[in-house]
């Protein structure tokens, strides 16, 4: 089998089951990108080895450090240490010497990072230019933190609020909301916003820049923290005792407004909105996001129901963050059920389907429905839920569930709303 063929057994789906064991998967894989990476190193072509170099020095504002970082993180693990903090001082503060060092010691595991990327990058540019030849647009999502343990951070300290340890000194979260009685706390460091806002917004521009190569359009999560972020100490046990800072999102969507022309963002504008909020979504004409299953508490101005809805606006059943149309209807109590059924004129077993009609009948310019929606799935098949750690970005779409006759019904219904030319 040659390396491309390898590469491309690596990066695929091949679990029949619904839930994915990644302890199993990823170190198959992995073997699999090894074995590839030493075909490559073999028999690849001159044009290829070209290829990757080019690739290389095109991506290397991000590349050199991301490379680094994995080999770094490779070799400490093995030795039991997970934490960039936990490192050798001159690692974790990156001197320019050990660095050097590290770079010489590791250079095959590097050159293997550097592979991994630039196989990443053909095959999902092979799958981007396959969907807009067919007229599918790809939208991507843009995580508003980055973790702590993750080359961005190591390499980038200053622009993080850290303390003399280099752990975080605040992190990440949200207050009491919708989803958790305590708040959620993240854990992810917070950014240094005076230091990012002096140098230009560099760190965001190079980010937004790399996903846009990769999508035709970004939703930007958490969208909120761009006009204030909550911060938690980070010996607090839960985001109860956060506090809400401003935050120069202006200013950042003006440079980022300046790189990209049209600005392609969704803003994620769910939990607690301010008015400071729809300000900031308002003047650089960013659609916001509407989730039906958030609209059903009663009130007959819920920005959620169907009929509050604008044009300036993304409409979902549920986000990745919900159960499952079928799931949540399940669970609802009696009054929410008899609420939402008389809504949406359906009886119990409709009210999925109903869900996704009125969706697709809402004004806002796109709608996003969920394939477990699509295949009618209950809450084993639910990706992630809030404030848990295990068994979430788990499910994978079973072989052969999306079929001509699931594509021909949904074409249907959305030919029907106007939503396919």
């Amino acid at each position: 089998r040659g390396w491309r063929d390898t590469a491309s057994l690596a990066g695929a789906a091949t679990l029949p089951t619904t839930r994915v064991d990644f302890d199993r998967v990823i170190p198959r894989r992995m073997a699999r990108l090894r074995e590839a990476f030493a075909g490559f190193s073999r028999a690849a072509t001159a044009a290829d080895h070209h290829d990757l170099a080019d690739f290389a020095v095109t991506h290397a504002h991000w590349l050199d450090d991301h490379a680094l970082f994995m080999a770094l993180d490779r070799h400490h693990a093995a030795r039991g240490i997970h934490a960039w903090t936990q490192w050798a001082p001159e690692l974790a503060g990156r001197r320019p010497e050990a660095l050097a060092a590290a770079r010489a010691d590791l250079a095959d595991d590097i050159a293997f990072e550097r592979f991994v990327q630039w196989c990443f990058q053909r095959q999902w540019q092979a799958l981007k230019h396959y969907a807009n030849a067919q007229r599918i647009r790809l939208i991507g999502d843009l995580p508003i933190f980055v973790a702590h343990h993750s080359a961005d951070c190591w390499a980038q300290q200053s622009l993080f609020r850290l303390d003399a340890q280099r752990e975080p000194a605040v992190v990440a979260g949200v207050p009491p909301d919708y989803f958790s009685a305590t708040g959620q706390r993240w854990g992810n460091p917070l950014y240094d916003w005076d230091r990012m806002r002096a140098d230009g917004f560099r760190h965001w521009r190079a980010r937004v820049a790399t996903q846009l190569a990769r999508f035709d359009l970004l939703r930007l999560d958490h969208f909120r923290g761009l006009a204030a972020h909550w911060a938690v100490p980070a010996a607090a046990p839960t985001a109860r005792e956060g506090r809400w800072i401003d935050t120069p999102g202006a200013a950042l969507l003006e440079a980022l407004a300046a790189d990209h022309p049209g600005l392609p963002l969704v803003a994620e504008d769910l939990g607690l909105i301010t008015p400071d909020v729809e300000a900031l979504r308002g003047r650089f004409a960013l659609p916001g996001m509407r989730v039906l299953q958030f609209g059903f508490d009663g009130s007959g101005d819920n920005p959620h129901l169907p009929h509050m809805h604008r044009d300036d606006a993304v409409v979902y059943t549920g986000t990745h963050d919900n159960d499952t149309s079928a799931g949540w209807a399940a669970a609802l109590d009696a009054a929410t059920r008899e609420r939402v059924g008389f809504y949406l004129r359906a009886a119990d077993g409709e009210i999925p389907e109903a869900l996704a009609r009125a969706a697709l009948g809402s004004v806002a310019r796109l709608a996003v429905l969920p394939m477990q929606d699509l295949l009618g799935l209950g809450s084993a098949a639910r990706f992630n839920t809030p404030g848990t750690t295990t068994g979430n970005w788990a499910w994978r779409l079973p072989g052969g569930a999306a079929s001509d006759e699931l594509a021909a019904r949904w074409r249907r219904l959305n030919q029907a709303y106007g939503r396919v030319a």
